[in-house]
């Protein structure tokens, strides 16, 4: 997709406040196929879809029809010494339920099930503007926004992948006939929320607020007395709390951005030591028990000589939280005033931390499917342990961390009259 920078234009009325470094822009007049980024931070401000409405209704549908179908068969199933075991989609929570680990069958079907499928619920209402009243219409484009990113049926069938490397090892997998339409599914939700740009879903749900004031392009819009609503984008007078459009309660900042993702920082630390000790899952192997944890699992694989899937377990369950924590600590001291400037660079970390964090919930979903599919008797079961859900609730931390984060405070050491050189120019 081609990209064209934000200019001042003359023929351009549509100004944005970038929602991760607050420089005014004047958006120009998009063609298909084009998208706006912010001059400053190189982060997208708006896009051109083809067929705004067309493909994420076609995509929104075949994915739920696909969900519907990878529900109603069985999964996969596992074969060993003349012994089998069969799962469905649906049994999975049950089966975490009766092992009295019913937090771990609620984050499961929150994460992998519900919030997946309510999203293309409510993106189909919004992109076809079906008739509701204006109050719903608007709850549910802040409920869309909110909980998009919380979706992790991808990282779920990443999760299948690598249980399957393990399961080789004891028996014969077999796929079920709901595994292709899940495969399915993950690919046509992705591409459905993909193809809905924010600003003109807003559009459809309310009208553009006109501006209180022309802005000056290229300066940051706190030093103008202007915010962003961080729900619809609305440019808002600085000492505006709630958003006209989108009833959206903010500041021009995030309220106590630092205190609270240090908060969830250090309480994701405390945490993380005891995920790493303690065992994240039990097997049962002709009466004898072998409890395991992360790095034990990661030792196992690698013995075993399925070094990529071991590589992968190593670096989305230890590599990546140890690193996101770093990560979110430096850009605090970064954001506080401290350290050197350069923030180009921890802006490029914050991206990062943003897109790799989910991924540490992998080894979740690992035990989910072993837990729920070995299941045989007196051969061989597995079971999962205190520690899945200690680090379940370390990757839950650190993503509201990374979301409590304001990376505006990054910026805000700029010069605050300073004009940007990349095609910007003052009114």
């Amino acid at each position: 997709m081609n990209i064209t920078r934000c200019e001042q234009l003359s023929d351009a009325d549509t100004w944005v406040l970038c929602p991760q470094c607050d420089l005014a822009c004047r958006l120009p007049a998009l063609s298909t196929g084009k998208k706006a980024v912010c001059p400053r931070c190189h982060s997208t401000l708006s896009m051109r879809w083809p067929d705004p409405g067309v493909r994420p209704t076609v995509y929104g549908i075949s994915a739920l029809l696909m969900l519907v179908l990878a529900n109603l068969f069985p999964f996969i199933s596992m074969h060993v010494a003349g012994i089998s075991s069969e799962i469905s989609l649906t049994r999975i929570p049950d089966i975490m339920v009766s092992d009295d680990f019913s937090p771990l069958a609620f984050i499961f079907l929150m994460l992998v099930q519900v919030i997946p499928a309510c999203c293309l619920v409510i993106l189909l209402l919004l992109v076809n503007r079906v008739k509701m009243p204006h109050g719903l219409r608007v709850m549910l484009g802040r409920g869309f926004f909110h909980l998009r990113n919380w979706g992790m049926a991808e990282i779920f069938m990443a999760g299948v992948l690598v249980s399957f490397v393990k399961l080789m090892a004891y028996g014969e997998i077999g796929l079920g006939i709901s595994f292709w339409p899940w495969c399915l599914f993950c690919i046509l939700q992705l591409r459905a929320f993909q193809c809905v740009d924010k600003r003109q879903l807003w559009l459809h749900i309310q009208p553009e607020l006109p501006v209180f004031k022309t802005p000056v392009a290229g300066v940051s819009g706190l030093a103008q007395g202007m915010r962003a609503c961080p729900c619809c984008t609305a440019i808002l007078p600085v000492d505006r709390r709630t958003c006209p459009r989108c009833f959206t309660r903010g500041e021009a900042r995030k309220r106590q951005s630092l205190q609270w993702t240090l908060a969830l920082l250090l309480t994701s630390v405390m945490i993380y030591v005891p995920a790493n000790i303690m065992p994240i899952m039990v097997t049962s192997a002709l009466g004898s028990t072998y409890p395991s944890n992360i790095m034990a699992g990661v030792v196992l694989l690698w013995s075993d000589g399925s070094y990529p899937v071991a590589m992968i377990i190593f670096i989305a369950s230890i590599m990546v939280p140890t690193l996101k924590i770093l990560a979110i600590g430096w850009l605090s001291w970064n954001a506080s005033g401290r350290g050197r400037r350069d923030n180009e660079k921890m802006h490029l970390v914050y991206d990062v931390v943003e897109f790799v964090g989910r991924w540490s919930m992998i080894d979740v979903f690992v035990i989910a499917i072993l837990s729920s599919l070995v299941r045989m008797g007196g051969l061989m079961n597995i079971t999962p342990a205190p520690g899945a859900l200690l680090f379940a609730t370390v990757v839950i931390l650190t993503m509201f961390a990374a979301l409590t984060f304001d990376p505006r405070l990054l910026w805000d050491r700029e010069t605050e009259n300073r004009v940007e050189e990349s095609g910007v120019e003052t009114e």
